[in-house]
């Protein structure tokens, strides 16, 4: 036992640096676990915690060290591919044995060369500039999947510079051991100190790092200047999560396969809708959900011609009845969209400044979307600047609706399309909806409870902590590990919950109303006296979901949390209005400052740990400042006395001043001055109360009478010589009985 100690001792070094790089390893174990299968990610981790652990323990190189972490190796493959059920063993030892080696595939090479690139860091990277190379090619990779796809890296990102920071400070004590054994034997019998300067050189770093100011690039990066003379602004991921061609802003989606991410938002105006009505002003609907988005669907439905000023068929809803909103949009910018935008349903287009327009128009029933034709010809594409539209917005029936049960809106079943999920869907997003709904008599109530679930327990963000997300579905990762995001999260959960239920609904995105204008409109433009203005900026890009109840159509639920939808409906009690009931916003907090401000809440609530961290960082800094006064006490002293006496203070002076200090530390012992004694005389009579002052005291009181009284100049080695003595007396004074310190005596 006695010999593996010397031997960890000794090997101290090879310990803490496999420490810090497991927790590199742990930071990129943060990215693979969203592109790995669970079982591939816990099984390279626990063989490189297996790993470690052995390194640490047994330092030297051995073929024990080697046959262990072999043994470990297969005991950790074994029992992590048993419980992610790769395998089930059965029969005796040869039987099983034989299974697990028909399942070890392809797992085994995943945790084999993780095994080997982690004994070939822990040897290589043995020096500061191989630390300093290391760490680059690390934080490199992991900044530009950061930038690049829709993992949040940027804590990996912190922790792998603080490991780098913690391995340098452990390669400089190895070399300073190495090079001055007998300054190391110094250290190692007084650790505090060294733990003490590590801590306060790391709190330094960190609170320059947090109160470093923001400043704004001077150069564009090369991939933002590619993209602005490329003309693209939004972006979207691949199924591996990697950038296609990414939104860093908020804006309307083109690509909806591969949810997730997050975004800054942008306040660029899109359009101005005049309107009698305040609506969500409706896009795209989705209705294939993939598991990690929505799929374009742009086989299904059939497209119909558009004629102006003649109505478009619209899906049947008998039992509710609509009530006509003329709407006039005005563009404001010159990106195309791939249809026309309009309050819910679209019924007929009345004017376009385009002439022969309808040409380019196509109505997609089945779906309520008014499609265009962006591309004009070769190089050129060509989109509306103002149009005029009709729609019939449904008046929704809330009591008779609340009423209808499943057999009653469903008789003939339901459209399978509306109620897909994909193969594999998560179970748990099924049992959860299932009991968030077990109250609901009818589908109606139903919506009702999986809508008031998610806006109550569930917080919005433009930028979701992505690093939570473990599983491949995207909504069963926000509903039980991410937990917040914006409003694809919560209106994608709410579509497959409900579907999960079997009541029908469909994704549909497009823009919130967007905020009054703040301009009249002028006479000569206004379609009607009654009509407002809404701004309609690419902040104002929202999604939601369409529930279908039947006879009663397709009724617009929103899910976001802090999002009001404006629907109309009949007459209803309060206790009614529930699911439809349309909430005027605060006028005193437009979407866009509310979008905001629940992002900034759900931020800070994700940052609880900056505070607490930079707290501690800020102690540790105050407390060694506060150490460093008390060490520099006597010279604060003499330098403020020096500015009340007019200049720098004399090494006579000094001595003086430094006497008086001595004396009120005797007084606190009990040995006071009296006003009209000498310094001699107090002595004097100190000693017949405590023997041994007088000789205690003898070289204060020589040095103390020369600088008074003596016309002899003081000597900067008798200054010296005082501060050597005061200070030792103040050490070695045991209550009145004083202990002669160990000091040469001035033969002066």
């Amino acid at each position: 036992m006695k010999k593996w100690v010397e031997s960890f001792k000794s090997s101290w070094y090879m310990g803490v640096s496999t420490v810090w790089l497991m927790i590199i390893a742990l930071q990129w174990l943060t990215y693979t676990r969203t592109i790995w299968f669970d079982e591939t990610n816990a099984l390279v981790l626990g063989v490189l915690t297996a790993v470690a652990i052995v390194h640490v323990l047994l330092p030297n190189d051995s073929w024990l060290r080697l046959g262990l972490k072999a043994v470990l190796f297969v005991i950790v493959m074994y029992t992590t591919l048993e419980r992610y059920d790769i395998f089930q063993p059965e029969g005796m030892l040869a039987a099983r044995a034989e299974q697990f080696s028909e399942a070890i595939f392809p797992y085994v090479w995943f945790a084999l060369i993780a095994w080997l690139l982690f004994e070939f860091c822990v040897r290589a990277v043995n020096s500061q500039r191989r630390i300093l190379v290391f760490a680059f090619l690390n934080i490199v990779p992991l900044a530009a999947l950061d930038s690049f796809t829709v993992v949040s890296l940027w804590k990996a990102v912190a922790w792998i510079v603080f490991a780098t920071m913690g391995w340098l400070v452990c390669d400089h004590f190895r070399r300073f051991q190495s090079r001055f054994p007998k300054g190391w034997k110094a250290i190692r019998r007084n650790p505090f100190k060294l733990f003490i300067n590590t801590a306060v050189v790391f709190s330094l770093v960190i609170l320059a790092g947090v109160n470093m100011p923001f400043v704004q690039p001077v150069l564009t990066d090369p991939y933002t200047a590619w993209r602005q003379m490329q003309g693209t602004s939004n972006v979207a991921f691949n199924g591996n999560g990697l950038l296609q061609g990414q939104a860093s802003a908020s804006g309307y989606s083109r690509e909806d396969g591969q949810l997730g991410g997050g975004f800054n938002f942008d306040f660029t105006p899109v359009m101005t809708v005049e309107s009698t009505e305040r609506s969500y002003w409706r896009g795209e609907t989705r209705m294939t959900y993939t598991g990690s988005g929505w799929d374009a669907d742009s086989g299904w439905g059939t497209l119909e011609d558009v004629v102006r000023e003649e109505a478009l068929e619209r899906e049947a809803a008998p039992l509710t009845p609509t009530k006509t909103v003329r709407q006039r949009i005005t563009m404001q910018g010159d990106a195309t969209y791939p249809v026309l935008f309009g309050a819910f349903s679209i019924n007929k287009v009345e004017s376009l400044d385009i002439e022969n327009g309808e040409a380019r128009m196509q109505w997609k029933p089945e779906q309520g979307e008014l499609h265009w034709q962006e591309r004009a010809g070769r190089g050129t594409t060509v989109y509306p600047k103002t149009y005029t539209i009709t729609s019939e917005v449904p008046v929704i029936p809330v009591d008779s609706l609340k009423a209808a049960t499943s057999a009653e809106l469903y008789p003939n079943g339901v459209d399978p399309r509306y109620v897909q999920v994909p193969r594999g869907f998560p179970q748990r997003v099924t049992d959860l909806a299932t009991d968030i709904t077990k109250d609901g008599q009818t589908p109606y109530e139903k919506v009702y409870l999986l809508q008031q679930y998610l806006q109550q327990n569930y917080t919005y963000t433009n930028n979701p902590a992505l690093s939570r997300r473990e599983s491949d579905d995207f909504v069963e990762s926000f509903l039980f590990e991410i937990q917040e995001g914006y409003c694809d999260y919560f209106s994608t959960a709410m579509v497959m919950m409900a579907r999960s239920q079997g009541i029908p609904a469909r994704w549909v995105k497009g823009y919130s109303p967007g905020n009054p204008a703040t301009t009249d409109i002028p006479q000569q433009f206004a379609e009607n006296e009654n009509s407002s203005q809404y701004e309609v900026t690419n902040a104002n890009a929202h999604s939601w979901a369409e529930v279908y109840f039947g006879d009663y159509g397709w009724v617009p639920v929103e899910a976001t949390r802090g999002f009001n939808m404006p629907l109309l409906q009949e007459a209803v009690t309060p206790a009614d209005a529930d699911v439809t009931q349309e909430q005027e916003p605060q006028p005193e907090q437009p979407e866009e400052q509310a979008e905001q401000a629940a992002s900034a809440s759900t931020d800070q609530e994700d940052s609880n740990i900056v505070p607490i961290v930079v707290a501690a960082a800020a102690v540790v800094v105050a407390a060694w400042g506060g150490y460093l006064l008390w060490l520099r006490r006597r010279s604060i002293y003499f330098f403020f006395m020096g500015l009340r006496m007019g200049g720098p203070l004399t090494d006579g002076q000094k001595i003086v001043l430094e006497t008086e200090r001595f004396l009120r530390f005797l007084k606190q012992k009990g040995l006071k001055r009296e006003e009209n004694e000498t310094l001699r005389e107090s002595v004097a009579r100190w000693e017949t109360t405590v023997t041994g002052t007088e000789a205690a005291l003898a070289p204060i009181l020589r040095m103390f009478e020369k600088a008074r009284y003596s016309p002899e100049r003081v000597t900067a080695e008798e200054w010296a010589e005082m501060q050597r003595y005061s200070s030792s007396l103040r050490k070695s004074w045991k209550g009145h009985y004083p202990v002669l310190p160990n000091l040469p005596q001035s033969g002066s």
